[in-house]
C-alpha cells in the first residue's frame, strides 16, 4: 500500500522539524545552554551537557546545515579523486589501497566535521563547478592531470602528492618512493638476489615514474641487470599476465646472463598476493627457494599464503589522515603556505623473500 492510499489519496505531511527551542523546552534549559552543550561550548556541569545531548538525540534534533554554512563561511564538503583510474573513474574501491585511503579520508574527515563527495577522475569542471567544495583531494594524479589545474583556477585549496609542491594553493601528502625501494631492493639483495624484475603500471604518477627511477638506480650501482614488464592496465587479471610475462620469457636452461631466469620479483602493479604466488607455481618456481617474491600490496591475504608473502605498504591510513590533519590547518587555522607531510612505508618483511637455508 502507498503512503498516498493510506490517507485517503493524499500524501501524509511532512514530520515537523524538531528546532533547537523545543529541544530547550523539553530540556527545561534555556536555547543558548542547548546550544553551547550541543558544539562543546561553554562552561557548564557534565550533567547538564549530557541532560541536553540525550534530548537532542531522544527527539531526533539535527543542527540547521546552512545556517551553520553560513556561521561558518563553508559548506564542509571535500571532493575527492583518484586521478590514476580516469578511464575507469569508479574502479578505484576494487584496488585494497585505495579503498582503505578513500575509506580513511572519509572517516578522518567525519570526524573533523566534513564530508567527502566522489568525483570521477577526468571529470568536466561542469560537473563538479556548482558543488560549495571547501577543498579537493586528488589522489595519485596523473602527469599534467586536468582536474588539479581546474580546482586551482577555482580558488579550491587542492590535497594531492608531491608533485603540486610549491603550487600557490596546493598541499601534499606523499611517501618516499626511492627509500621505499631502496628499502626492498637492499632487502632482496642481501638474500642473494640478482636478477630483480620490476613488474609495474603502466602509469605516469609521481609514485610509479618514482619507483622506476629508483630500480634503476639501483641495478646500476650494484652492477645488476634491469628488467621491467609493464601490466597494460590496472587489475588482477593484467598484472597477473604481466607476473606471467615476467616469469616466462627466459628459458628454464638459458645461459646468457642477460636472459637467465629471474631469481626475484617485485610486483608494484597492485595484484592479490595469493594470483601472484599461484602464477610463479605454475612456471616452475618454488618461493623463496628459486624465486624471491615482494608485493606493494595492502590485502590481507598476504599473510595468510603459503608461504606468507611480503609486502610493502604505503600506509594508505596514515596518508589519510596527515592530508585530513594539513586540510584543517589550512581551512580552520589559516595555514597559507604551501605546505606538505612525507609518511614512512612499511616493508613487511615475511617467509616469501627469506631464505632459511645458505643462499
Amino acid at each position: 500500500m502507498t503512503e498516498a492510499s493510506r490517507h485517503g489519496g493524499q500524501p501524509s505531511p511532512p514530520t515537523p522539524r524538531v528546532r533547537l527551542v523545543d529541544v530547550a523546552r523539553e530540556a527545561g534549559l534555556s536555547k543558548t545552554t542547548v546550544s553551547a552543550a550541543l558544539n562543546g561550548t561553554g562552561r557548564l556541569s557534565p550533567a547538564v551537557r549530557e541532560k541536553a545531548r540525550e534530548t537532542a538525540r531522544r527527539m531526533g534534533y539535527r543542527p540547521n546545515a546552512t545556517a551553520r554554512q553560513l556561521r561558518a563561511g563553508r559548506a564542509r564538503l571535500i571532493g575527492y579523486v583518484v586521478g590514476e583510474f580516469a578511464d575507469a573513474p569508479w574502479t578505484f574501491l576494487e584496488s585494497p589501497y585505495f579503498a582503505r585511503l578513500t575509506g580513511a579520508t572519509a572517516a578522518t574527515a567525519l570526524e573533523r566535521g566534513y564530508a567527502v563527495v566522489l568525483l570521477p577522475a577526468g571529470s568536466l569542471q561542469s560537473e563538479w563547478a556548482d558543488l560549495p567544495l571547501d577543498a579537493v583531494v586528488v589522489a595519485d594524479p596523473v602527469a599534467d592531470d586536468r582536474i588539479v589545474d581546474d580546482v586551482l583556477a577555482a580558488g579550491i585549496p587542492v590535497f594531492s602528492d608531491r608533485s603540486v609542491e610549491g603550487r600557490p594553493g596546493a598541499h601534499w601528502v606523499d611517501v618516499d618512493a626511492g627509500a621505499a625501494v631502496r628499502e626492498t631492493l637492499d632487502h632482496l639483495g642481501k638474500q642473494g638476489a640478482r636478477r630483480p624484475v620490476l613488474v609495474l603500471p603502466d602509469s605516469t604518477t609521481r609514485f610509479h615514474t618514482g619507483v622506476l627511477a629508483a630500480y634503476r638506480e639501483w641495478c646500476t650501482a650494484h652492477g645488476l641487470p634491469e628488467r621491467v614488464v609493464r601490466a597494460e592496465a590496472a587489475g588482477n587479471g593484467p598484472v597477473v599476465r604481466a607476473v606471467e610475462s615476467a616469469l616466462a620469457e627466459a628459458p628454464a636452461d638459458a645461459t646468457d646472463e642477460g636472459r637467465e631466469r629471474p631469481d626475484a620479483l617485485f610486483v608494484v602493479a597492485e595484484a592479490s598476493p595469493p594470483l601472484v604466488l599461484e602464477a610463479a607455481r605454475r612456471h616452475g618456481y618454488e618461493v623463496p627457494r628459486d624465486l624471491l617474491l615482494v608485493c606493494v600490496s595492502e590485502d590481507v591475504t598476504a599473510e595468510h599464503t603459503e608461504p606468507a608473502v611480503t609486502t610493502l605498504s604505503l600506509r594508505p591510513r596514515e596518508v589519510a589522515e596527515a592530508g585530513i590533519e594539513l586540510l584543517v590547518a589550512v581551512l580552520e587555522h589559516g595555514l597559507r603556505e604551501s605546505a606538505g607531510v612525507l609518511v614512512p612505508t612499511r616493508l613487511e618483511v615475511r617467509a616469501s623473500s627469506s631464505r632459511t637455508g645458505p643462499v
